[in-house]
């Protein structure tokens, strides 16, 4: 039997705080679409903070986080994938890497079967020749298109990442957006965190826009973009300096 969507996910009343500082101010949202929800802000608005969150990455008060009206454990995070700025590979080889996580997913697998999805899964990602390289040796946009095909051969039904294009030249970003294109069109839920506007108007399905620790907007991409309700988002749209 197939496992119930994640979707819809509710977010109710979530605030996280480090050492009585408040970082993310009483976040209320309701995510129900498929496609790229990208979470859009400045540096500082509490995005990244958001998306771990969500993952489970740090602790929230329980009640907060729900996914298909299921408290976010570690059953649920096993359904999704999260995707580093910085990349975090293992100390082996490419190819071990995508063994690793292969060997982890498909059960019992048999040597064959492991070498052939594995291999499969370096093609797609234009890995395939460093695949005998150390995985730490790779440029930053090798190891950032190696993280994120690690990521998708897990097969998640929800993918965050964080700034995955972050300081990568333009031909890396777009194999990359090209590959989440193709997980969104085969039904992976993506939540893409990222201050480059011009990103997210190419790949936004709905935008949550942060500011100061707190969604201050969430709609389709088209309604934010073109009548965004709130002061900072205008301001931001227009490349004005928030504080």
């Amino acid at each position: 039997m197939q496992p119930l969507s994640l979707l819809p996910l509710v977010v109710q009343n979530l605030s996280y705080k480090v050492n009585e500082k408040l970082l993310l101010d009483n976040i209320n949202a309701t995510v129900n679409s498929t496609g790229v929800s990208v979470v859009l802000g400045a540096n500082g608005a509490g995005k990244s903070l958001f998306v771990r969150l969500l993952h489970g990455l740090l602790p929230s008060e329980q009640q907060t986080i729900k996914w298909n009206d299921q408290v976010l454990d570690l059953v649920i995070r096993k359904r999704q994938a999260l995707v580093f700025q910085k990349p975090i590979l293992l100390k082996r080889s490419v190819s071990a890497n995508i063994e690793f996580v292969l060997s982890k997913s498909i059960l019992k697998p048999r040597t064959s079967d492991l070498i052939q999805q594995r291999d499969a899964v370096l093609h797609e990602a234009g890995l395939f020749d460093q695949r005998n390289q150390p995985a730490r040796l790779l440029s930053g946009g090798e190891q950032q298109r190696l993280a994120l095909a690690r990521a998708l051969a897990t097969k998640p039904e929800v993918l965050l990442l964080d700034e995955p294009t972050a300081s990568l030249d333009a031909a890396t970003t777009f194999q990359i957006e090209t590959r989440l294109e193709l997980a969104r069109d085969k039904g992976v839920k993506i939540f893409l965190v990222t201050h480059d506007i011009a990103q997210a108007r190419r790949l936004a399905d709905d935008v949550m826009f942060m500011h100061g620790g707190r969604l201050i907007e969430h709609s389709v991409s088209n309604e934010f973009f073109n009548h965004p309700s709130s002061e900072p988002a205008k301001a931001y749209l227009e490349g004005r300096l928030l504080f």
